[in-house]
């Protein structure tokens, strides 16, 4: 696994098994204490084994020292998470527990209860007291009950238990790794761009995030001043001209640059990214000139202006943004960086809630296109088929090279079906295929007067993936909303006349969202019609679910999604709030507030 590259360790999660508290000669308590304890570590197992952080270690977890069973045994474990760490509590119980004495009454940190279904000893009544206890003193939990009945000798977690357990965990760690991180935007508004506008109470009050912000003007500044490392550099450099090939140049001949040009813009914007990564975490290796430049900005996400006072000037920032966005470059396979293009703030933090619960690289692009089964036939002549007839037409995701060139679909599992993985999952055949299907086309001089070069790749492949963009509401705060679905692999030649209706030289996706018959997901115009922005950050892997669970934690209402019902696991105060469930959401987010007010 990575070194994290982040400062600030990752959070724990501390398991806290409660008990019922009588002693005497029937030995209530110490009858349950080998059950107890045996639930909490089956718990720890399943976390440890199923979840990971950013850089691919398995998730730290912790367990109380002992059963808990008054509140003297409650305060002891406090203090032990306190000392470790622990931003996420889960605690279980077989049976009958004194609620307000072994409840977490910690208010930062993050609460899931497991209550085991079984007839011998009532938990599911505690389960039922502890969580009116934390809905009445406004601290939201999880309730994970399973939905048939054990014997009190099972130590086999049920399925449906085990769904919400990782669902908890994963959303917890995702929501908890973002504390105390940063935002870094160079440069600041883009084109008018409403995302690129930083709130900086939104990622502070609801993220727990810190903002960061440096002029694009530091860039140049570094470059001029050789405030870089230089062997990284040259190793970056060899590296691109090696593996990165260079496509056809759109441009009329006169508005060409030259091949001495071209080769001054890969120099420029290979040396853009190595500065970038400097500026996200620092680099021990800067010169001895540069000691507080070598600090970086601890940042977890941040995004990039570009347009157009510095694309009308340098070099684009699509090489970097994309690069930075997959799992590898001239070190190999290493943890995706999330930049977001024009510096959208809200899509870069809609890729982070996207890596952080799948350990993937993000997809950057604007929901461009909706084409019904009659715009593609009457332009192509081709009749859909398979999951774009379902979706009743598609949507085209396509933006100027920001793409993680990993979504290029030529990643592949032992069946030979096109994915994407974890970091330390790619293999050197992997970074291989990503850069063989990938060129890097000199830069629309319409759109870039400076040049640069963008991606160039089409995803071949019919992958799982979640559509997902964060959007702030005046008089509401922000909102989420989502759509599942699957990218396609479209016929060459009608994929091909669909491209060319846009811009030809930038990564292409067509993506239909998963319908549900009705409303915003009634076809895939509607999807288009009723999303809130010209942005998307794309997901693999079908994870909407987790993101309503993360959202919920972070006090996030979701407007839009295609996640059946019985999927939706959010806090059980939310029961509390009506009998709607997206309108539970609304009343209960507006009610508790975000996390870090």
């Amino acid at each position: 696994m990575a070194k994290s590259r982040l400062i600030g360790d990752y959070p724990v999660i501390g398991i806290r098994p409660t008990i019922d508290g009588r002693r005497g000669a029937l030995g209530v308590r110490e009858s349950l204490e080998e059950q107890t304890m045996g639930m909490a570590k089956a718990a720890a197992r399943l976390f440890e084994e199923n979840i990971r952080y950013s850089n691919g270690e398995p998730v730290k977890v912790i367990i109380a020292d002992t059963t808990i069973g008054r509140v003297a045994e409650a305060a002891a474990c406090a203090d032990k998470f306190k000392k470790a760490g622990v931003d996420i509590t889960l605690t279980v119980t077989p049976c009958w527990c004194y609620g307000s004495e072994t409840m977490d009454m910690d208010t930062n940190t993050i609460k899931g209860v497991w209550g085991f279904n079984g007839t011998e000893r009532p938990g599911a009544v505690y389960l039922a007291a502890v969580l009116a206890g934390h809905a009445q003193k406004g601290l939201p939990a999880f309730g994970i009950y399973g939905h048939d009945v054990q014997d009190a000798a099972d130590t086999e977690i049920p399925e449906d238990v085990k769904e919400k357990l990782l669902r908890f965990g994963r959303a917890s760690v995702a929501a908890a790794t973002m504390r105390g991180k940063s935002y870094l935007q160079i440069g600041s508004i883009c084109m008018g761009i409403a995302g690129s506008i930083i709130d900086t109470d939104f990622f502070e009050e609801y993220l727990g995030m810190r903002v960061e912000s440096v002029d694009e003007v530091e860039i140049i500044r570094r470059m001029t001043e050789e405030i870089y490392d230089k062997k990284e550099y040259e190793k970056a450099l060899a590296w691109t001209k090696e593996h990165c090939r260079e496509g056809f140049d759109k441009n009329p001949e006169e508005l060409r640059k030259t091949d001495e040009d071209k080769e001054k813009d890969w120099e420029f914007v290979v040396k853009m990214m190595c500065i970038i990564k400097d500026l996200y975490n620092g680099n021990p290796n800067l010169p001895d000139y540069a000691k507080e430049e070598s600090v970086g900005h601890n940042a977890i996400a941040g995004g990039f202006q570009g347009q157009r006072q510095w694309t009308d000037f340098y070099p684009n920032c699509d090489f970097p943004e994309s690069l930075l966005n997959s799992s590898f470059d001239w070190e190999g396979a290493r943890e995706p960086y999330v930049l977001a293009t024009e510096n959208d703030t809200l899509n870069g933090i809609g890729m982070l809630f996207g890596k952080l619960l799948t350990n993937t690289p993000q997809i950057f692009a604007d929901v461009r296109t909706y084409w019904s089964p009659e715009a593609v036939k009457k332009a192509t002549g081709y009749e859909l088929e398979g999951i774009a007839k379902e979706s009743k037409g598609f949507i085209h995701l396509i933006n100027s090279g920001a793409a993680c060139i990993d979504a290029c679909g030529e990643i592949k599992d032992k069946d030979g079906n096109g994915i994407m993985k974890p970091f330390w999952e790619i293999s050197k055949e992997d970074e291989l295929a990503c850069l063989a299907a990938t060129t890097w086309n000199a830069a629309d001089t319409g759109y870039f007067r400076g040049g640069g070069f963008s991606s160039r790749f089409l995803t071949r492949s019919e992958m799982p993936v979640t559509m997902m963009r964060l959007n702030l509401i005046k008089g509401i705060g922000p909102v989420m909303q989502l759509a599942e679905g699957y990218t396609l692999n479209l016929p060459e030649e009608v994929s091909d006349k669909l491209w060319k209706r846009t811009d030809y030289t930038w990564p292409c996706t067509w993506f239909a969202p998963r319908l549900t018959g009705s409303g915003a997901f009634a076809s895939a115009y509607d999807v288009m019609n009723n999303w809130g922005a010209n942005h998307g950050a794309i997901s693999y892997g079908h994870i909407g679910a987790d993101i309503i669970t993360l959202c919920s934690i972070l006090r996030i209402p979701v407007s839009m999604h295609n996640v059946p019902e019985e999927k939706i696991f959010r806090p059980a105060v939310w029961n509390a709030f009506g009998m709607d469930k997206e309108g539970q959401d609304y009343r209960a987010c507006q009610t508790f507030g975000p996390m870090y007010k």
